[in-house]
């Protein structure tokens, strides 16, 4: 046993020589490493996005400063890149071998690749010399370069280096350009907190960059300030007053231009879709399907009375607007938020919200699927339902009941009762089966509540199944990018719609019909201020009022407005999408107009003018008359 171990002792000892003489051989002889390549880069072509009139609306590139002398550099700045990336960097000689044990270990323990530990050193040597390929070979190559940078460079040199070409994500590279975009100053001028910000984002850009998610890069910006702690490189009460420090990032574009959400959400598109490289350097040229007119009207319509609603409800009151061509999908206006300084969570596309009355299209679309009728008549009542024993008694939002009335008068004044009966008729699994079709992701369960919106959505799913229902039962999905072209002009992208029928389009045209109801009374009240076309919409306003939501189409555009704060807080009472939502999307159709004056209905169905509680026919003159579409084929 004892030969056996001194044998292995002795075989790992040459292992361990040959290696050590390996490396000084090949930093010996390795040729002298250029740092100028860095220093003179090609920063490729510009990609130019262009509106949908084909004219250039902006333009995603490079963007680097001049290179900053270390010496001008603060300390705190480089300490945080240190404590983040490299806390031994003027120890070790180009490699950590601690670092390395280390990162073996965690390895072994996970069974996956779950440490690094490339120093600060070997990051630069991979920014000089290699792609992002990762494999044991390359992992050798890198170290042993590395070795041989410690050799011809001062760690000075190395550092101001790698601080002015590391990467922060939306194609910023250096911590000038970085510190220039996030906060519009000088690095030189940067606070202990910005310091640990900037260098946490070095780990995983895509993630950590706070133009993309400003609450983990706060999350890794304290990681960062423990780290600074710990290696006694702040005090105990910087670190507390740089971990409470708001974010105060600028912009990812030009705060002053249309749609910043909208373009920050399109650059993040690409990235994923055709490389950091191609889209910042590449010359492509990008169809996007953005209609400046319409995103201008759309900001300055949610500008407006959210600054109202600002100091007549609360101060963070928030929310976002999608607007899509209702027969392609094309997005045409995107408003991600109030401020996209303050915020740049983009709400229009990532906020998942509970739609409340708003779902309750689907419910009546599935209902006429099997074989109701606007016409009949449902009691509304007070009502007990037991599930697993517990009981629950709904209201509606007047606490009030209006005894035996027609379906049609339940959608368009939005009655809760009928609603859930109606969905308990139609079948619960039924009403979540097209409510997937009609585009929503779920999860939905098929219980009673279902029939009052108690369901988590995105403005991009409420638009889709809005849509349906303005457009004879045909599904779009939403997008923004048409195609892209190559700097030669080649297409080499090319979006592929998804369109399909998913409801009958004599059953969308009779629910379409009554959604028009509540857009006429408002008509009706107010004439001059209103749109010169057709429209229809639907409220909706969820428990305490923690959402309000307005979801409507003229003939040309499908819009859908959420209001609501970012911790989901009541709004107060007496608050209703009437005069939070609403307002904001009808100021925005007014502006944005509409190509088409009336909607089309299947033509197989009839106008018929009747009695909005008994369902019986009337003259248009009743106070009590509405107009619906019904299909003879079921009348």
């Amino acid at each position: 046993m004892i030969k056996h171990f001194f044998s292995f002792l002795f075989l790992a000892s040459v292992i361990v020589v040959s290696c050590a003489l390996g490396a000084l051989f090949y930093v010996t002889t390795q040729p002298a490493i250029d740092f100028s390549v860095l220093e003179h880069y090609n920063p490729g072509k510009p990609t130019i996005l262009l509106d949908d009139t084909g004219a250039e609306w902006t333009r995603f590139q490079l963007d680097r400063r001049e290179v900053v002398s270390i010496k001008k550099i603060p300390d705190h700045v480089i300490k945080a890149f240190l404590a983040a990336e490299d806390w031994e960097f003027f120890k070790h000689a180009g490699i950590s071998w601690r670092g390395i044990a280390r990162s073996i270990i965690v390895n072994l323990y996970h069974r996956r690749r779950a440490q690094g530990a490339s120093t600060i050193t070997q990051q630069l040597v991979k920014l000089l010399f290699f792609n992002s390929e990762k494999s044991f070979k390359r992992k050798i190559q890198e170290q042993f370069i590395a070795l041989s940078v410690e050799q011809q460079f001062t760690k000075e040199q190395i550092l101001e280096t790698y601080l002015n070409h590391v990467y922060f994500g939306a194609g910023i590279y250096g911590v000038e350009a970085a510190s220039q975009r996030f906060w519009s100053k000088n690095v030189r001028d940067l606070s202990i907190d910005q310091a640990a910000l900037l260098a946490g984002i070095v780990q995983a850009p895509n993630r950590y960059c706070p133009l993309y998610n400003p609450e983990q890069a706060v999350q890794r910006r304290t990681t960062i300030l423990n780290s600074m702690a710990k290696l006694k490189f702040i005090t105990e009460q910087q670190y507390q007053e740089a971990r409470q420090s708001s974010l105060n990032i600028t912009a990812a574009c030009d705060p002053h231009s249309q749609g910043p959400h909208f373009k920050e959400s399109i650059r993040l598109m690409l990235e994923e879709l055709i490389g950091k490289q191609k889209l910042y350097s590449g010359g492509l040229k990008i169809q996007t399907t953005v209609n400046v007119p319409m995103q201008i009207a759309a900001e300055a319509a949610f500008t407006t009375t959210v600054k109202r609603l600002r100091t007549e409800i609360t101060p963070d009151i928030d929310g976002a607007l999608l607007s899509i061509d209702s027969q392609t999908g094309a997005v045409k206006a995107l408003v991600g938020g109030y401020d996209f300084q303050q915020s740049q969570f983009n709400r229009a596309l990532k906020a998942k919200r509970q739609i409340g009355s708003t779902f309750k299209p689907v419910i009546y679309a599935a209902a006429l699927q099997s074989g109701k009728k606007f016409t009949d008549l449902e009691v509304d009542e007070p009502v007990i339902i037991t599930d697993n024993g517990k009981a629950w008694e709904p209201q509606n939002f007047n606490h009030e009941f209006e005894g035996p009335v027609t379906l049609a008068r339940a959608l368009s004044r939005s009655n809760n009762i009928v609603s859930i009966k109606t969905l308990l008729h139609a079948g619960a699994e039924s009403v979540v089966s097209l409510a997937k079709k009609c585009g929503f992701k779920g999860p939905l369960y098929p219980y009673p509540s279902l029939a009052l919106g108690c369901v988590d959505s995105t403005l991009p799913e409420v638009v889709s199944m809005m849509n349906v229902i303005a457009q004879n039962g045909l599904y779009v999905e939403p997008y923004c990018i048409s195609w892209i072209k190559d700097e030669w002009g080649t297409k080499i992208w090319k979006h592929n719609p998804v369109r399909k029928r998913v409801i009958r389009p004599t059953v969308t045209g009779q629910v379409a019909k009554v959604l028009t109801i509540s857009m006429e009374r408002s008509r009706t009240r107010n004439p001059q201020d209103w749109l010169q076309c057709d429209s229809l919409g639907k409220t909706g306003t969820t428990n305490d009022a923690r959402t309000c939501w307005f979801t409507g189409a003229t003939p040309s555009l499908t819009t859908a407005v959420y209001i609501g704060c970012d911790d989901n807080k009541s709004l107060g009472k007496a608050v209703y999408a009437v005069q939070t939502a609403f307002p904001i999307w009808k100021e925005f159709n007014k502006k944005a107009g509409s190509l088409r004056t009336h909607f089309s209905y299947d033509p197989s169905l009839k106008e018929v003018i009747v009695h909005d509680q008994t369902g019986e026919p009337v003259s248009a003159d009743d106070p009590h008359a509405i107009a619906l579409l019904v299909d003879p084929a079921t009348a």
